[in-house]
C-alpha cells in the first residue's frame, strides 16, 4: 500500500532535485526539499516491504466439513 506513496514521493523529489520544474517559494530550498522527498519515498518503500513482504503473505482457507442443513 505504501509502495505507491513511496513512488510518488520519489518522483516528486527527483523532479525538484533535478530542477525539472523550478518552484520559487520564499524560504524553501528546492534542492533540499527534493532530497527530503527522495529519502521519505525510499523509506516508505523499504518499510512497506519490511513490514508486509509479499512473499510472506499466506492465504488461509478454512474448510468446514459439517453438512448443510
Amino acid at each position: 500500500m505504501y509502495i505507491g506513496l513511496g513512488i510518488v514521493l520519489l518522483v516528486l523529489g527527483l523532479i525538484l532535485a533535478l530542477d525539472v520544474i523550478t518552484v520559487d517559494i520564499d524560504y524553501v530550498n528546492d534542492d533540499l526539499l527534493g532530497t527530503i522527498l527522495i529519502v521519505a519515498g525510499a523509506l516508505a518503500i523499504v518499510l512497506s516491504l519490511v513490514v508486509a513482504p509479499p512473499w510472506r503473505r499466506d492465504r488461509v482457507v478454512h474448510h468446514d466439513d459439517r453438512p448443510l442443513r
